[in-house]
C-alpha cells in the first residue's frame, strides 16, 4: 500500500524519549570524558547529552563525586573478565602482569579519568573484583598476607600513575608519543646544558634517563615491583 504523505502542517512524531537510569548516565559521562576530558563532565552537561535536564540525574546520581566513582567502576569492569582469568595463570607474576596492563589498557582508554582513580578508594563492585583476582593470585604464589595487601596497593598505584603521566601529555596537546617524544628531546637537550660540575650523574646519563617508551618502561617498572615482592617468597 502506497504511504500517504502527511500534510505540510502537522510537526510530525517526535522520537520516544528513552527512559534515564544509572546506568543510561554513566554512560553518557563516560562519552563526554572521552570527547572533552574529565573538566567537562558535569551533571549539567551530562543532561545536555541525554537531552534533559540536570534536576532529572539526582533522582539516580546523589553528585559529580558519585558520578565520577560510577564511571571509575564502570572503567574498571572492561577489565574484570581479564583479571578473573589471570587467576588461573600458573606463573603467578604473568597472572599479576595480565591485571596490571588490563587496567592500564582500560584507563588509557578514558583519557584522564585516572585522575579519579588516584583519589578514590577501590570499593566499587568491580573494583573489588578486580582486587580479589590480584589477592588470588598472589595468596595462592605463598607470599605472606601482609605483603599481599600492600604489593596490591602498590601494583595499583603504578598502574594509576603510569596513566596519569600520559593524561598530563594528551592535557598538554600531545596527541601522539611522536609529539610527547619531541618534547622529550628538548628537554634532553636542556639536560646536557647543565653544569656537569654540579649535576654529574643528570649530564652523563641523560640519554639514559630519557630512553625507552612507555609500554617499555611500564613493562621495566613492573618487573622490578613484581621481582621485589618475590623475594618475601618463603
Amino acid at each position: 500500500m502506497t504511504e500517504i504523505p502527511a500534510p505540510p502542517w502537522r510537526t510530525g512524531k517526535r522520537p520516544v524519549r528513552q527512559p534515564l537510569s544509572q546506568d543510561a548516565i554513566v554512560a553518557a559521562a563516560i562519552r563526554v570524558l572521552d570527547a572533552e576530558g574529565l573538566d567537562a563532565v558535569s551533571m549539567r552537561r551530562v543532561a545536555q547529552e541525554l537531552g534533559t535536564g540536570p534536576a532529572s540525574l539526582y533522582a539516580h546520581v546523589a553528585n559529580k563525586d558519585e558520578l565520577y566513582e560510577l564511571m571509575l567502576d564502570a572503567v574498571v569492569g572492561e577489565t574484570v573478565e581479564e583479571a578473573e582469568r589471570a587467576v588461573s595463570e600458573p606463573d603467578w607474576q604473568q597472572g599479576a602482569r595480565r591485571i596490571a596492563r588490563a587496567g592500564r589498557d582500560a584507563l588509557r582508554r578514558h583519557r584522564d579519568l585516572a585522575r579519579v582513580a588516584m583519589t578514590g578508594f577501590p570499593f566499587a563492585p568491580n573494583s573489588m573484583r578486580v582486587t580479589e583476582s590480584y589477592l588470588a593470585i598472589l595468596r595462592g604464589a605463598g607470599l605472606p598476607d601482609q605483603i599481599v595487601a600492600w604489593a596490591v596497593d602498590r601494583l595499583a598505584l603504578y598502574v594509576t600513575a603510569d596513566v596519569l603521566e600520559g593524561a598530563y601529555y594528551y592535557a598538554k596537546g600531545w596527541k601522539t608519543e611522536e609529539e610527547a617524544h619531541a618534547h622529550l628531546d628538548q628537554a634532553a637537550e636542556y639536560l646536557r646544558t647543565l653544569p656537569a660540575e654540579r649535576f654529574p650523574h643528570i649530564v652523563s646519563m641523560v640519554d639514559a634517563l630519557m630512553s625507552g617508551g612507555s609500554d617499555e618502561r611500564f613493562e621495566q617498572g613492573l618487573d622490578m615491583i613484581l621481582d621485589g615482592v618475590a623475594k618475601y617468597l618463603p
